[in-house]
């Protein structure tokens, strides 16, 4: 455990509840803020934030990308990813085609297409855009940040387990 002005975690003696740096209650709200953006931009295009998700990776990946290349760039379960590619194919906006083994390539239709270009397309110019109120630098440097962040904090999950006697499953969460 740290104690410092930014790492801060420590537990209070008096009520046994971790404590929480200003800042990394801030940088909280600016991660859930963040995600709140996602979420509303995608209601607004009139996707599932699954469905945004596997667009803007297939915009990433290319046209044909694997159904497990998207699980790994989106972090999104894989019964998730095929539940909404599934949905999506349905729609008429994509087609799957076998890869090697069981892996299944996915490929835009025209109308998929033309769903990219009028909902993703115009959301990553906004995230440009958006990234250009920052010099090189400090691009660099948030990035630098963020990831040496995102890396501490993967590594301190690995010890992270259960508790026992903990009844509820997450399936009921």
């Amino acid at each position: 455990m740290m104690n410092s002005l930014y790492g801060g975690f420590m537990l209070q003696k008096e009520i046994d509840k971790p404590y929480i740096s200003a800042p990394l209650q801030e940088f909280n709200r600016i991660y859930k803020k963040s995600n709140e953006i996602y979420h509303n931009i995608a209601l607004r295009l009139g996707l599932s934030n699954s469905a945004f998700d596997i667009l803007y990776s297939i915009c990433e990946l290319g046209d044909g990308c694997l159904q497990k290349d998207i699980c790994a760039a989106t972090f999104i379960p894989k019964q998730t990813v095929n539940s909404s590619i599934r949905q999506m194919e349905t729609a008429g906006y994509l087609t799957l085609s076998s890869g090697k083994g069981r892996s299944m390539h996915i490929n835009l239709t025209a109308a998929g297409q033309s769903l990219l270009e009028n909902t993703i397309y115009p959301v990553m110019q906004m995230e440009s855009e958006a990234f250009q109120c920052m010099s090189d630098k400090e691009c660099r440097q948030m990035l630098t940040l963020y990831r040496k962040y995102t890396l501490a904090l993967s590594e301190a999950t690995h010890n992270l387990t259960k508790p026992s006697g903990l009844s509820i499953e997450r399936k009921a969460l």
